[in-house]
């Protein structure tokens, strides 16, 4: 039940500064989705931290993974909105938007996660 608890805490503080982001970076129709591919790089990130911990000095207990990971990041990115802007570009015929942000999420994200999971080993090396 705990573990139910952690997640649910970590999901309601991830979405709440989702939502925070979206305010702050709103996307009219039609233009670039800034905010989305904010939080989805950042999130990839603090995840890919957190993953690269596993077995180092900072190895976090199960339920740190939990509210961090499984919570906090499940709760602040989106691949939903992700997936539903990049529709709508196509819908709308913007492909000039919506190629690129696809290529942007995809390789931004997947260098966020290697550089998070650098990171918390550079961090835990410096510590041996």
């Amino acid at each position: 039940m705990m573990n139910l608890f952690l997640v649910m805490a970590g999901g309601a503080l991830g979405s709440g500064l989702r939502y925070g982001i979206s305010l702050a970076l709103p996307t009219p129709t039609s233009s670039f989705p800034a905010a989305t591919i904010l939080v989805n790089i950042v999130g990839t990130l603090i995840l890919g931290f957190v993953a690269g911990t596993t077995g180092t000095s900072l190895d976090m207990n199960p339920a740190t993974r939990l509210l961090l990971g499984t919570g906090l990041c499940g709760g602040f990115t989106t691949y939903s909105a992700f997936a539903v802007e990049t529709a709508l570009l196509v819908e709308q015929g913007n492909l000039l938007l919506a190629g690129p942000y696809v290529v942007a999420t995809l390789v931004a994200c997947g260098l966020a996660a290697w550089a998070g999971m650098a990171l918390s080993r550079a961090i835990s090396c410096s510590t041996c």
